[in-house]
């Protein structure tokens, strides 16, 4: 029986997000939902609680329905208090005090360590954040899940965590995931919903599945479109000849035939519709200069340290070397922002860098880290290309409109950007430093699946040098060719991620 039933739904917001969308959600389903940024994911979502009102269609729930919606930002009023604190918080006051044994429980089965439970969220990581606002809502003990980019600014441990734990929930809690984390829906999903202005599609299948079902239709809906296409244009023609012999005969059979044939080839144009084209959040493009070096970072048994001098690791006597995209693999706290500083210093400022870590002098370099540190919230995005390279304003105007920013986001400050046009802007410039050697640092964060996709792509097809560091484990996967994992204080090199990706989701961080 479905606990959630909704017909014919549509929003509207200047262009319609979605529309006629009929979907019914029951006990067991575990729904992936797909789209890109700013397509109508969270939307959804907040129509489902009753939070938001469909501009059409109708949402029915199961009478008595509890619905857990874990949104993507914490509220301004829970920042401050400790993580224990904001999870009691969600308690109803009569509960709160009799039942507080019940948060215990929650923080205890998402591993939370004692002493993180009474630090205030303000001084936690965007990770332990996400799991505050996820122990917030199950400790209610809702019958369904609604989970908005859960995997946000977790680690792999932390991801492989959540995994496990949506795994062993209740067979009989749905749970519905909005996420741009292709390998954490394969791994936690049995159905996907495509959600589009039109015709969204589902499929009762985990994501990489679906997705291969999904292209076959679109493929077959261009080949069925141009068909349609050629045969109006077939009708068409035989018309006009038609009408020609029969304006110079004077047959009225033939003016008849030709009316027939010009209506034919109108229904079938009106009929025929193209295949799916999402509309595009702003491309993503990069750039090699290329060099002609061989051999273009060199590490001599380098010793990565803490900042008062804790040996990390050795990274032994490693060379990365032109086309080589390595990832570097590792646990949180083992040293990998470490050694990306170091190579960046090497390669920015090489007066100031050890010996151990060598960069050849003709590299230039594309660096991006997580946090997009290189593009200040104050700045506008058409002012800080115009400061940073000798481009024409109509040129940059130009390259802002591609990357998806309107004429108006260009003059406004950057830090009313959302998270996935930031990181859009932030390829625009690296594109534009035209670098031959890459660094960096969780790209895909808040891209889209095909920003994600487009990354991976123009890294091939360039065939960049780079050195990634990714919780992405799809991406990971797509774009490495060398593997260099930290374990043991040591840097190996190892033949696949696959042996690291399983140990972290065995026993955890």
């Amino acid at each position: 029986m479905a606990l959630i039933n909704l017909r014919s739904l549509g929003v509207t917001l200047g262009a319609p997000l979605f529309s006629n969308l009929n979907l019914s959600i029951e006990p067991g389903d575990r729904l992936g939902i797909v789209a890109a940024n700013g397509r109508g994911k969270s939307t959804l979502l907040r129509s489902i609680t009753g939070a938001f009102e469909p501009t059409a269609g109708d949402i029915t729930r199961a009478r008595g329905l509890r619905v857990g919606h874990v949104e993507q930002d914490v509220p301004a009023s829970l920042v401050d208090m400790a993580f224990h604190d904001a999870v009691l918080g969600a308690l109803p006051a009569d509960q709160a005090e009799s039942e507080s044994w019940r948060v215990d429980i929650v923080l205890d089965e998402l591993d939370v360590p004692e002493e993180m439970r009474q630090r205030p969220l303000s001084k936690l990581s965007g990770g332990w954040q996400r799991l505050a606002m996820l122990a917030r809502v199950w400790v209610t003990e809702p019958d369904m899940l609604l989970l908005d980019e859960p995997t946000n600014h977790l680690d792999l441990a932390r991801i492989a965590q959540l995994e496990n734990w949506l795994n062993a929930l209740p067979r009989d809690v749905p749970v519905v995931i909005c996420s741009h984390d292709r390998a954490f829906l394969d791994a936690v999903t049995n159905r996907t919903l495509f959600l589009r202005p039109e015709n969204s599609q589902v499929f009762s299948l985990p994501y990489s599945r679906a997705r291969e079902a999904l292209d076959e239709i679109d493929a077959s809906e261009a080949r069925r479109f141009e068909k349609d296409m050629k045969t109006a244009q077939q009708l068409r023609r035989q018309a006009a000849k038609l009408n020609n012999i029969g304006i110079n005969s004077g047959s009225d059979l033939l003016v008849v035939k030709t009316k027939q044939l010009k209506e034919r080839a109108e229904r079938l144009e009106d009929a025929a519709r193209p295949a799916h084209q999402e509309r595009s959040a702003g491309a993503i493009r990069l750039a090699n200069r290329g060099t002609h070096a061989k051999v273009l970072v060199t590490f001599d048994d380098a010793p990565v340290t803490t900042p008062d001098g804790t040996l990390l690791f050795k990274t032994g006597k490693l060379w990365l070397r032109q086309g080589d995209r390595v990832v570097l693999l590792g646990r949180n706290g083992t040293g990998k922002t470490r050694l990306v500083n170091m190579v960046r210093q090497a390669i920015g400022a090489p007066e100031n860098a050890k010996d151990v870590v060598k960069a050849t002098p003709s590299l230039v370099l594309g660096y991006g880290d997580q946090g997009l540190s290189d593009l200040k919230d104050s700045d506008a995005p058409l002012s800080m290309l115009a400061r940073r390279f000798e481009l024409g304003e109509q040129r940059a105007r130009t390259l802002l409109a591609g990357a998806g920013l309107t004429v108006e986001m260009q003059a406004n400050p950057i830090g009313r950007l959302s998270g996935g046009q930031k990181a859009r802007l932030g390829m625009l410039v690296l594109r534009l430093t035209n670098p031959n050697f890459y660094l960096l640092d969780e790209p895909t964060n808040h891209l889209d699946i095909d920003g994600q996709e487009a990354l991976e792509d123009e890294l091939l097809k360039h065939e960049a040098s780079c050195l990634l560091v990714s919780h992405d484990r799809s991406f990971v996967r797509a774009t490495a060719n060398r593997f260099w994992l930290i374990d043991k204080k040591r840097l190996v090199e190892v033949e696949s991620p696959e042996g690291f990706f399983a140990d972290v989701a065995k026993n955890g961080a």
